[in-house]
Formats: structure tokens, sequence, C-alpha cells
């Protein structure tokens, strides 16, 4: 699936007002993403107050897995005051079956990964520093707010 063509591939959702080129790249990336890193089964992007702001796969676990993304950043990042260590960059969590791994992006929001434990977390962090650098770049406020509304509607 690499080079996953423009979002959405048929053109936009029934009931959704079309979106900005900003907001497209920020979709288009993390849907490049998911097709580019194999062993990646699930991308957020998620706000910095919790929000889903996109995703790869558009589906029910999106919704958990912003939530669980927002609550492991939480944490972190409790942890690293209470320590003293400065700001959180990277979280990850290995269960059984496979990875949580969330990257902060610049403007305070975070992306969030579920991969396999057959992904090579090297060439994950690489790829997702990259897509964190591109989305960071793209994340203005207007895209933000965009995004956030066009979440809602779906």
């Amino acid at each position: 699936m690499q080079g996953a063509g423009p979002w959405p591939p048929a053109g936009r959702p029934v009931g959704q007002p079309p979106v900005s080129q900003g907001a497209t790249n920020v979709r288009w990336l993390l849907a490049d993403f998911l097709g580019q890193v194999a062993g990646v089964s699930e991308a957020v992007v998620v706000s910095s107050d919790g929000l889903l702001l996109a995703d790869a796969q558009q589906g029910v676990r999106s919704d958990q897995l912003s939530a669980i993304v927002s609550a492991l950043t939480s944490l972190a990042q409790g942890l690293a005051r209470a320590i003293d260590f400065g700001g959180v960059k990277q979280t990850m969590v290995t269960m059984d079956q496979g990875h949580l791994v969330v990257m902060a992006i610049s403007d305070g929001s975070c992306l969030g990964v579920y991969a396999s434990l057959s992904c090579d977390l090297g060439v994950l962090a690489y790829q997702m520093a990259l897509l964190v650098e591109r989305a960071g770049h793209a994340l203005t406020p207007q895209v933000r707010s965009e995004l956030q509304r066009a979440m809602a509607v779906r």
C-alpha cells in the first residue's frame, strides 16, 4: 500500500464538509505511514487535550486508541514532572501481542501507533519521527480545529 494516494481515495464521505489542503495533508501523511511500516495496524493523531484529530483506520478502535494515548501521555508527563526530567518525547508499552508507541508532536499533540511484535521498532521509531516532523509543520491551529470538527461529524 505504499503511496496511499489522496485522502479520502474516492472523495470525502457524505455529510462531511470540504477540508483544507492542510487537513488533507495530515490525513494523507497518516494513511501513507500506515502503508509504509510493516506491522503497524493502527495510527492516530491526538490533540493536546485528548481529542482525536486524525486516524488511519477510521474505526471504533480509533476512539479507544485516542483515549488510551491521551491517558498514557498524561501519566508519562506526570512522571516526567515528578522526577524533573523535562518533556516526554516518546512512550512505549510492550504487551504479549504487540506494542503501543506514542510520540510527542511539537504542538502538544501526539502520534499513537499500535504495532505487532514482529514490527521492527527501529524502523517504526524512524518513520514515526519523520511523520511527527511533517505533521508538526502541518498542524496549525486552524488545521487542528478543522480536523476536530471533521472527526466530530463522523
